[in-house]
C-alpha cells in the first residue's frame, strides 16, 4: 500500500471522534469472554482459580485496550481497518471459547490466538506503511509482543502452576511495556503524540466496555434464575442481584463517568490520564466478574450455608468495583469521595457476620453499602451541581 493511501487510513483532525457501530459490535465478544471467566471461576473457586482468572482477564483486556488504541489512531470506517478489527474479533471469540480450558488441554490454542491477534495487528500496520510516527509505534509493539511470545509459548507447552507463572510473566511484560510506552533499543520510548489520544473517543470506548461488563452480569443472573427456578427465596435473590447491578451502573456513571472525555482532554498528559483510567476500568470490570460469581451463588443457594469462599466473592466483587471507582474518581477530579473508602471498610467489617448468614442475606450487605454510596453521590450533586473535572497534574 502506498504511503498516500496508508495516510488515508489514519484519522484526520476534522474527523468525528465518536465510537462506531463496528467497535460496539467488536465488544460483543467480551460478553462471552467475561461470562466464560466468571463460569470458570465459580468452578474453581480457590486462590489458584482466582489467579488463573486474573491472568486470563489481563490477556483479554490487553486485546481490547490495544484494539481501542488502534481505532483511536486509524479510521474504523475504512475497509482495511474494518477487516483488521473483524479479524481481531474472531481471535477474541476463539480466546473466549477456550478460556475455561486455557489452563488445561486448550492452552496452546489460547496462547496461539493471543499472539496471532497482537502480532498480526502490529505486522498489518507496519506493512501498510502509515506515516513514520505511527509506524514506529507499531514496530515497537511488534518487538515487545515478540519478546513476550517466549513465555506465552513456553507456558503453552507446560502444565498447571508452571503455565500460570509463565503466563503471568507474559501479561506482566505486556502490561508494563504499554505503561512505559514500549521502550525499545534504537527507537526509545513512544511519545504521547504517537498514540493520538482522543478524549472523546477513548471515554466512549471505556463506557461501552463497562456497559458490556454489566451485560455479562445480567446474563449470568438471568441464566442462574433460568436454571434454578423462581421460588420465593430465589425471587428475592433476583431482586437483590438486579438492584446491585443497577447501583453499580449508577455509581459508575455519576459525574466521573459523564466527564471522562473532558478529563482526558484537560489533562497535561492525556496518554497518562487515559492509561490511569484504563487501569481503573480494569479493576472495576474484575469486580463485576467476581460479583457475577457471587450473584450466581446467591441465586442458586439463597438459603444455604455461606462458605468463606462465597463470602469472599459476594463482598469482594463490590469491594473491587469500589476500589477501581475510587481510582477512576481520582483520575478525573484529583480527589476521592470519603464514602468510597468508608464503603470498603464497612464491607470488610461485615465479612465475619456474613459467614453466619445465608447467602441471600449476605448479599444484602453490599447492596446496602452501594445504595448508601449512591445516595451520598446524589446529595453531593445537589450541593455542587456543576463541578468541573480537574485531573491530577493540572490542565494541559
Amino acid at each position: 500500500m502506498t504511503t498516500s493511501r496508508a495516510a488515508e487510513l489514519v484519522r484526520q483532525p476534522g474527523d468525528s471522534q465518536r465510537a462506531t457501530f463496528l467497535e460496539l459490535f467488536f465488544d460483543l465478544v467480551f460478553v462471552v469472554a467475561l461470562t466464560q471467566l466468571s463460569q470458570g471461576l465459580i468452578q474453581h473457586l480457590s486462590w489458584s482459580g482466582a489467579f488463573q482468572t486474573l491472568v486470563l482477564l489481563l490477556a483479554l483486556w490487553g486485546i481490547w485496550i490495544h484494539t481501542a488504541g488502534l481505532t483511536d489512531i486509524f479510521d474504523p470506517q475504512r475497509p482495511p481497518i474494518q477487516l483488521l478489527v473483524t479479524a481481531t474479533m474472531l481471535g477474541g471469540l476463539v480466546l473466549a471459547a477456550v478460556a475455561p480450558e486455557a489452563f488445561g488441554r486448550r492452552g496452546p490454542v489460547f496462547a496461539g490466538a493471543y499472539l496471532a491477534v497482537h502480532l498480526g495487528r502490529s505486522v498489518f500496520v507496519v506493512l501498510v506503511r502509515p506515516r513514520q510516527q505511527v509506524r514506529r509505534l507499531y514496530v515497537r509493539q511488534l518487538i515487545w509482543f515478540g519478546v513476550s511470545a517466549v513465555p506465552w509459548i513456553a507456558g503453552a507447552v507446560t502444565q498447571d502452576s508452571a503455565r500460570a507463572v509463565l503466563w503471568a510473566l507474559a501479561v506482566a511484560m505486556d502490561s508494563t511495556a504499554t505503561a512505559l510506552r514500549f521502550p525499545t533499543p534504537g527507537l526509545g520510548r513512544a511519545n504521547a503524540s504517537e498514540f493520538a489520544i482522543s478524549g472523546e473517543h477513548l471515554a466512549e470506548r471505556y463506557r461501552q466496555f463497562f456497559i458490556i461488563a454489566l451485560g455479562e452480569l445480567i446474563l449470568v443472573t438471568g441464566l442462574a434464575v433460568s436454571r434454578s427456578g423462581l421460588g420465593a427465596d430465589r425471587s428475592a435473590a433476583l431482586v437483590v442481584s438486579f438492584a446491585t447491578t443497577v447501583l453499580l451502573w449508577r455509581i459508575y456513571i455519576h459525574r466521573a463517568g459523564e466527564l471522562l472525555g473532558t478529563a482526558i482532554a484537560a489533562a497535561r498528559d492525556p496518554l497518562r490520564a487515559g492509561l490511569a483510567q484504563g487501569y481503573s476500568h480494569l479493576i472495576m470490570v474484575a469486580g463485576i466478574v467476581v460479583t457475577a460469581v457471587g450473584q450466581e451463588l446467591v441465586i442458586t443457594h439463597p438459603l444455604g450455608h455461606t462458605r468463606l469462599a462465597w463470602t469472599a466473592v459476594i463482598l469482594g466483587g463490590p469491594a473491587l468495583f469500589l476500589a477501581g471507582r475510587a481510582i477512576f474518581e481520582y483520575a478525573v477530579f484529583a480527589r476521592v469521595s470519603r464514602d468510597r473508602p468508608i464503603g470498603l471498610l464497612v464491607l470488610a467489617a461485615a465479612a465475619p457476620a456474613t459467614l453466619l448468614l445465608p447467602p441471600l442475606l449476605a448479599a444484602v450487605a453490599p447492596a446496602a453499602v452501594l445504595a448508601g454510596i449512591a445516595i451520598a453521590d446524589a446529595n453531593r450533586a445537589r450541593r455542587h451541581p456543576s463541578e468541573p473535572p480537574s485531573p491530577p497534574g493540572g490542565p494541559s
